[in-house]
């Protein structure tokens, strides 16, 4: 599949996004959009692969990758990384989209369709990590704060150490997560010495406003878009698999189920594969429904 890479340049920011296959679509069908948080363009190489007959485009969200801001900040705040959205699919001049979005991602997708419904078609909400649906919101909320200090205090191995542990525990947390010890870094195979960066947008203040974001739910039930929220086999009990439950429940459905884990679509990039093949045909029957 032919790629080629365009800059969209916003008052706040040059967003950078690749487009792979014809535009206009060959086939008339609507392109299919994927967008991770923190993760860029790049992470989705494997999936867009298992797409050849459709034009699949990928971004960098603003202030990551090959996305440069102008406007002074840092943070990554849903509401503005949905109206970056809404300006790329304008210049596609090709909507309703069809929108594939994880993590991070699926909060801005869930803040899209709450503020233009009418650019999606049919979006798939891959794991979103919305601490505020969570029937233990506000002990989620103090584990991130935890994740937070460990990165603050003594740097990248720290914090990852401590996200993984706290991404991994199973059901709520109770008083028993909190009296565990901090995380061990050479448990996961990452550096005990402190690097020095304090700027991680995973685990940095930057990442705040994306777990706090709180989903309009009256709104997105009453748009046009169909929603499935969707989960990772490998995920069961796991704080990104409570936050689906929970959002499934309030927009009155079942997760629907994909293969591996919360980064199931990737290949080899990031030493954690995952099962892009199997995960892209979920993903197409998923599509397919809605055509």
């Amino acid at each position: 599949m032919d790629m080629t890479t365009h800059v969209l340049t916003l008052p706040e920011v040059d967003l950078t996004y690749d487009v792979h296959g014809p535009l206009p679509t060959a086939d008339g069908r609507a392109p299919l959009v994927m967008i991770g948080q923190p993760m860029d363009a790049g992470g989705f190489r494997a999936l867009a692969a298992q797409f050849p007959d459709r034009t699949v485009i990928t971004y960098d969200p603003r202030g990551l990758g090959r996305s440069t801001r102008r406007d002074g900040r840092t943070d990554s705040v849903p509401e503005v990384q949905a109206e970056d959205v809404h300006a790329l699919v304008e210049k596609l001049g090709a909507g309703p989209v069809d929108l594939f979005a994880s993590s991070g991602g699926a909060i801005t997708a869930l803040a899209l369709v709450t503020a233009h419904p009418g650019d999606v078609r049919t979006l798939v909400a891959h794991e979103p990590p919305l601490v505020t649906v969570l029937p233990d919101a506000a002990a989620a909320d103090r584990a991130l704060t935890g994740v937070r200090e460990a990165y603050q205090a003594k740097g990248f191995g720290a914090g990852m150490a401590a996200f993984i542990a706290m991404t991994s525990w199973q059901g709520e947390f109770t008083d028993a997560w909190f009296a565990r010890p901090a995380a061990d870094p050479a448990m996961f195979g990452l550096p005990s010495e402190d690097d020095g960066g304090r700027e991680d947008p995973l685990l940095s203040e930057r990442a705040v406003a994306v777990t706090a974001y709180r989903p309009d739910i009256t709104a997105l039930r009453a748009a046009p878009t169909r929603i499935v929220v969707a989960v990772g086999e490998e995920s069961a009990g796991t704080f990104t698999a409570r936050t689906v439950e929970s959002l499934a429940a309030l927009l009155e459905q079942q997760p629907t189920v994909f293969p591996s884990h919360h980064g199931g679509f990737v290949g080899d990039e990031y030493g954690y594969p995952g099962k892009p093949e199997e995960f892209a045909r979920v993903l197409r029957e998923v599509l397919d429904e809605s055509r």
